[in-house]
C-alpha cells in the first residue's frame, strides 16, 4: 500500500506529518510523493486562515478527481476547529481532528477493507487531556530536527482560532524529550528546533519549564546547537533570560511573537503587552546575549478590523525601528469562531494587501541593512543544501541565510566562515 501526504501550516504541523509518515511505515505502507499514485491521500490542515481550508478542500477534490479508487482524509486543526462543516466535505473519506492521531491508522483501514463507507473521527479536546507521544525519528530535513515538545493554547487572542483547534496546553513529558534528542544526535543531527503551539507554556501544567529543558537539552553529547519556536514576549521573565544567555548551545535567534506596533490595535487584537513591554524585554535579551550577537524575528498582522492609516503607520514605524532580520507579515483573515470575526470596522480586502505590500517592502529593506551590517564578521554556519559539489546554503546561530564554497565538507557540518556581501536572498560567505 501506498500513501501520500499534503501539509499546510506551522513547523508543528510538519512534524506530525513526520510521525504519522513513520507511523503508516512502521505499518506496512509505503510513502511516496504527491506526483506518485498512491492508495491513501492524506491532507495535514491548517485552519489559520480561510485559504489553509480552501487549499484542503482543493487538494482532496484533485485527489478523489484524479483517483477515484482511493482512500481521501482529512486530519490535523480545520476539522478540529469546524468540525461540522469539514464532516460534510463529501471528497473525504476520513475525517479526524488534531488529536489522537494514532486512530487514522485504524480509520483508514477500515475503509479500506470495506468495513466502512466513511469515517468520521474528530474527538473534541478535554481538560486535563494528555500530550499525544507520536513516533518521530525521521526527517525530511536532514540538517535540523524539529522536536515537538508541546500543545495546546491557554490564551484567547481576538484573531486566533488556534485555542479551538489545538485545545488546552500539555507538555510533552521531559524524560520523552530527552531521549528523542539523544535518538537524533545519534542519528547525526547536531541542530534541533523545540517547537510547540504555544512554546513559553511548557511546563506550566507539569511543575517544570522551557529553560530547564533548554538547559537539560543542552547537556545531550552530540547536539550542538538548540533554536527555539515562536515566543510570546511577556512570558519571557529576567530570570530565564539570564539562566537562558547561560546555555551556550542556545542559538541567540528569537522569534518573539509581536502581531502589531500599534498599541491600539494590540488591546484589540488582546494580546496581553504593549509595545513599550515588547521593546523592553528584546533590549534585556539584547543586553543579555550581547547587541551583535542576538537577532529578532517576528510575525505581524496588518489590517485588523479598525485598523486605521495612523494606526498602520505607527505599526510599521515601531516595527522597522525594531530592526528585525526577518519579518512574516499576514493581511489579517476574518476567522469564524474568533472574537474579532464579529468585529466593526472589518477592512476591505484590496487594503489589507496594500498595507501588507507596504509593510513588507519596509521590513526587507531593514533585513537588507541588518545583514549588511554583519559583513566581515566571522559566524558559524551549519551546511544544509548543496548547490554543488563544494557550494553550500547554510544558516547561522543568529539565522542568517548564507551561501558558502566549503570543499571537503558535507551537508550537516558546520564551519566557520567570513560574512560577506548580501546578495538579496543570501549573505556571501567564505570558510575561515
Amino acid at each position: 500500500m501506498r500513501v501520500t501526504f499534503y501539509t499546510l501550516g506551522c513547523k508543528v504541523n510538519q512534524n506530525e506529518t513526520g510521525a504519522l509518515a513513520q507511523l503508516f511505515e512502521e505499518n506496512g505502507y509505503t510513502v511516496v510523493s504527491n506526483e506518485e499514485g498512491a492508495d491513501v491521500y492524506i491532507v495535514n490542515s491548517c485552519t489559520v486562515t480561510n485559504f489553509g481550508d480552501q487549499k484542503s478542500r482543493k487538494w482532496l477534490r484533485r485527489a478523489k478527481r484524479e483517483n477515484p479508487g482511493a482512500v481521501t482524509v482529512l486530519t490535523g486543526c480545520y476539522p478540529q476547529a469546524f468540525p461540522d462543516e469539514a464532516a460534510e466535505i463529501a471528497e473525504a473519506d476520513v475525517v479526524t481532528g488534531s488529536g489522537n492521531r494514532h486512530a487514522i491508522l485504524t480509520d483508514v483501514q477500515k475503509v479500506l477493507n470495506g468495513e466502512e463507507e466513511r469515517v468520521v473521527d474528530i474527538r473534541p479536546h478535554e481538560k486535563g487531556e494528555r500530550f499525544e507521544e507520536l513516533p518521530m525519528d525521521k526527517f525530511a530535513e536532514h540538517t535540523r530536527a524539529f522536536v515537538k515538545v508541546e500543545d495546546g493554547c491557554n490564551r484567547r487572542c481576538a484573531y486566533c482560532v488556534i485555542p479551538r483547534a489545538r485545545g488546552p496546553v500539555r507538555s510533552r513529558d521531559e524524560a520523552s524529550v530527552l531521549e528523542e534528542l539523544r535518538r537524533l544526535a545519534d542519528a547525526g543531527y547536531k541542530e534541533v528546533v523545540l517547537t510547540a503551539i504555544s512554546l513559553p507554556s511548557y511546563g506550566t501544567d507539569s511543575g517544570t519549564s522551557l529553560v530547564e529543558l533548554i538547559e537539560k537539552a543542552a547537556e545531550v553529547p552530540g547536539i550542538e546547537r538548540i533554536r527555539l519556536g515562536s515566543l510570546d514576549p511577556d512570558m519571557l521573565h529576567d530570570d530565564d533570560i539570564r539562566r537562558m544567555a547561560a546555555v551556550k548551545k542556545l542559538c541567540p535567534q528569537f522569534h518573539l511573537s509581536l502581531q502589531s506596533g500599534c498599541d491600539k490595535t494590540l488591546r484589540a487584537m488582546r494580546r496581553p503587552y504593549t509595545t513599550a513591554q515588547y521593546a523592553d524585554i528584546a533590549a534585556k535579551l539584547r543586553a543579555a546575549f550581547g547587541a551583535d550577537n542576538v537577532s529578532f524575528t517576528t510575525d505581524v498582522i496588518v489590517g485588523f478590523p479598525g485598523e486605521t492609516e495612523d494606526d498602520f503607520e505607527a505599526s510599521m514605524a515601531f516595527v522597522t525601528g525594531m530592526r528585525f532580520l526577518k519579518v512574516h507579515v499576514f493581511p489579517y483573515s476574518r476567522r469564524e469562531g474568533t472574537a474579532a470575526y464579529d468585529f466593526a470596522d472589518q477592512l476591505p480586502e484590496h487594503e489589507k494587501e496594500a498595507r501588507s505590500r507596504r509593510m513588507t517592502a519596509a521590513v526587507e529593506e531593514v533585513r537588507a541593512a541588518e545583514a549588511a551590517a554583519m559583513q566581515g564578521r566571522k559566524a558559524s554556519v551549519l551546511l544544509e543544501t548543496p548547490l554543488s559539489a563544494t557550494m553550500f546554503t547554510g544558516y547561522t546561530k543568529q539565522y542568517l541565510p548564507v551561501l558558502v564554497s566549503a570543499p571537503g565538507h558535507k551537508t550537516g557540518d558546520i564551519v566557520e566562515v567570513t560574512l560577506g556581501a548580501w546578495d538579496g536572498k543570501r549573505c556571501r560567505a567564505e570558510i575561515v
